[in-house]
């Protein structure tokens, strides 16, 4: 039985690796170089701070985001259970008071027996039985190491980080609250443009001077989470279209729907913070403040922090990682989180799920655990460990990445349901076996 295992990142995945690795009785060394050395994205020196969106997302099962919430509940999820305890109003989503989120994994951690949190940069591969979970912001002296050690260049992309107003500063007698549909009562806050607003913010956007990237990185953006700027180039109706339509919501003053309209989501558990939904951007902070005041109810708008652009890292995983998140060349060095390509904040905790369950089998001479292809956590794994894919690139989960059912065709809703329902089924015996090593360490 091997002494320690070491963990690089304090992220999502980091720390589920942590809390699964001492639920089963096995020590960690979990290395965070926040403080020592910072970020472009983080503020703060907490585990698990969420850089970018405060939502996990839907929260529904017809979505495999939503699905997979349920399995990792079922998985004994650290993360899962901190973002329920500290969820906000977010309609048919999990969104969760960031603030509350990372401090509240940062107690669980550094309250584990056995888990020692390593205040310092990583710059060499530890050896021993190692998960490198640095997640999309890995240093740049570890990725030069990784990429030695692979033998081969990294990809990267760009995620663009959405801007935050105090409620205090909205005008709520140009906006109005409701959720599309009626779904979650009136969780958003909707600023309405009509079609002269809705051209013209179009248009400043598109003018605005932007944040320049460096020559020689190369810029590439995941189609989750495109900024703003990037969208309105694609066409003049395309923000209509996507974060800024309309549908399913109704003015209540008019009894009409709008042109356009911004949505905000509550950010912080006392209502006081919102996120402007869909509005990443690498606009400069002078032109955001300029161009987003112009949105009718934001004119008066106290951001407390501005959209940014910063750059992810992210391996080509299918030719590099097994099943098990184990490297193919060194059994004892394992991947989790967004560096592998699973993008989103549940599903980089997902990998780090596998991951701390499989170093943990590793360090007891087990053999390790593959989950099935028909679950959220399983889909995920096969795109990112399917040997021969080509032009690799981050994925969320989705129900298309699942294996197709058997008998009778189903269609939209329908087949979506019935997916989710014989992913749950199918956990059930790999939740058994997972949970047998926490009853064993007991």
């Amino acid at each position: 039985m091997t002494n320690r295992v070491r963990i690089v990142g304090g992220g999502l995945a980091g720390c589920e690796a942590a809390w699964q690795l001492a639920r089963r009785g096995i020590d960690v060394d979990l290395h965070e170089m926040r403080p020592v050395r910072g970020t472009e994205a983080h503020t703060t020196d907490r585990l698990a701070e969420l850089v970018c969106s405060n939502s996990f997302r839907s929260a529904e099962q017809t979505t495999a985001i939503g699905l997979l919430k349920e399995e990792m509940r079922r998985l004994g999820s650290l993360v899962m259970e901190v973002a329920d305890r500290h969820r906000v109003p977010a309609g048919g989503s999990l969104a969760v008071d960031r603030e509350g989120f990372a401090e509240d994994m940062s107690a669980a951690i550094d309250s584990l027996p056995g888990v020692r949190v390593v205040r310092e940069e990583v710059v060499d591969l530890p050896d021993g039985l190692t998960i490198v979970a640095s997640g999309p912001l890995t240093s740049s002296a570890l990725a030069e190491r990784l990429r030695t050690f692979f033998g081969q260049d990294y990809l990267y992309f760009y995620d663009a980080i959405a801007p935050i107003v105090t409620a205090e500063s909205i005008d709520m007698g140009k906006a109005f609250r409701a959720s599309r549909y009626g779904k979650g009562s009136d969780d958003y806050v909707n600023c309405p443009l009509d079609r002269e607003q809705y051209e013209t913010l179009v248009a400043d956007v598109l003018e605005a001077e932007k944040v320049e990237t460096r020559d020689f990185e190369r810029c590439v953006h995941f189609e989750g989470c495109l900024p703003i700027e990037e969208m309105a180039r694609r066409g003049a109706q395309t923000l209509a279209f996507g974060p800024l339509k309309p549908v399913g919501l109704v003015d209540p003053r008019t009894g009409r729907r709008s042109h356009a309209v911004v949505q905000l989501r509550q950010d912080d558990h006392r209502a006081s913070l919102y996120n402007m939904v869909g509005f990443q951007t690498k606009m400069t902070y002078p032109e955001q403040r300029r161009v987003f005041r112009k949105i009718p109810g934001l004119e008066n708008a106290e951001f407390v922090r501005l959209g940014s652009l910063h750059r992810n890292t992210f391996i080509d995983a299918p030719r590099l990682l097994l099943p098990s998140l184990q490297t193919r060349t060194r059994p004892d060095l394992l991947l989790a989180g967004q560096i592998v390509g699973v993008e989103g904040y549940l599903e980089s905790a997902s990998a780090g799920w596998l991951a701390g369950v499989n170093a943990a089998r590793l360090a007891i001479g087990a053999r390790v655990l593959v989950p099935p292809a028909t679950t959220t956590l399983g889909a995920l794994v096969r795109y990112v460990s399917e040997d021969g894919r080509k032009n690799f690139q981050p994925m969320n989960a989705n129900y298309g990445l699942f294996p197709l059912l058997e008998g009778k065709r189903r269609k939209g809703r329908e087949r979506k349901l019935a997916m989710a329902a014989r992913a749950l089924e199918d956990l059930e015996a790999f939740a058994r076996e997972a949970e047998s090593d926490v009853k064993r360490a007991a």
